[in-house]
């Protein structure tokens, strides 16, 4: 099931968050829960998505910045359709708010780099220290039929 994450789910999403084995934080301090509050609460929206009475997995979008500003699964709930199920849920959302371009960024070479190309994102560059960027627009989405679970 996906709900729209709250306040409340902040230690899971940090617990989700700290267990996947790719894309990893650096530094996992950088990522604070009053960081997640705000991106949740003001900059934006996150979701999450219960399974066997826990958090399997969340999705968080900036408004602000109009990035995918994180989308995670536990390593145990991998390879189920979740990761898929949240960005739909993203991404709808997100054009039923704005038409403006959305990217994110990801390591190059991972299961996440794959996933996103296998989810019509078109890379667009580099971002950062040598992250791949990728970008979907309106017209993008609306062509590949993105709806929400």
């Amino acid at each position: 099931m996906i709900r729209q994450a709250v306040v409340a789910d902040i230690k899971e999403i940090q617990q989700i968050r700290h267990a996947v084995r790719e894309n990893r934080l650096s530094d996992p301090w950088l990522v604070t829960d009053a960081s997640v509050e705000d991106y949740i609460t003001r900059r934006g929206r996150g979701w999450v998505f219960e399974r066997d009475g826990r958090l399997a997995g969340f999705a968080i979008v900036d408004m602000q910045d109009h990035c995918v500003w994180a989308l995670f699964v536990r390593p145990e709930y991998e390879q189920m359709g979740i990761g898929s199920q949240l960005l739909n849920q993203l991404t709808h959302w997100y054009f039923s708010q704005t038409q403006q371009d959305l990217w994110l960024s990801t390591s190059p070479g991972t299961r996440a780099y794959i996933f996103y190309q296998r989810q019509g994102w078109r890379e667009t560059g580099i971002y950062g220290k040598g992250e791949a960027k990728f970008e979907m627009g309106f017209l993008d989405w609306n062509d590949h039929n993105h709806t929400p679970s």
